[in-house]
């Protein structure tokens, strides 16, 4: 499937790239097909931030990481009803990301943990939720990441 995006041009996404959100993702209730596409830096790793491309509105594509790169000890409570959906979940299947903010002060940049992001990356469904935890909608990152930048020598 070719899909022309706003922020990479065309692209071809295999059929088995394509995550299913039967519920649309929050504020996006018609969005319910994504892909997710990773930078990759010079050496070839992968950058912290990587895209939720909607694959319904090729203009919309959310900035995702994983919240672990930036909270260690992130392990937001679920109820298994709002997971259901999801089909049979394990720890080496389930994704969790989270959605960032990247606003014009980069030095503002936020994580959004009170919504994570969970896919069944085997049967390719995913879910938007919010956690039950008092966990933030705006969790500044900037700081956390330049640490990390620092430690690895970047």
């Amino acid at each position: 499937m070719k899909v022309n995006t706003r922020l990479f041009g065309e692209i071809e996404i295999e059929k088995d790239k394509i995550i299913c959100f039967e519920n649309g993702i929050i504020g996006f209730p018609d969005c319910k097909q994504f892909t997710l596409i990773f930078d990759e830096t010079e050496d070839g790793e992968r950058k912290n931030i990587s895209w939720l491309q909607s694959l319904d509105e090729p203009s919309f594509a959310l900035p995702v990481m994983d919240p672990l790169l930036v909270k260690e000890d992130y392990n937001p409570q679920v109820e298994y009803e709002l997971l259901k959906s999801l089909g049979n979940l394990t720890e080496e299947n389930t994704y969790v990301l989270v959605t960032v903010t990247v606003p014009t002060d980069v030095k503002k940049i936020s994580v959004n943990l009170r919504a994570p992001i969970v896919i069944n990356v085997d049967e390719l469904k995913g879910e938007q939720l919010i956690v039950e935890d008092s966990f933030p909608v705006k969790y500044m990152v900037y700081d956390i990441l330049q640490s990390k930048k620092a430690k690895a020598g970047e």
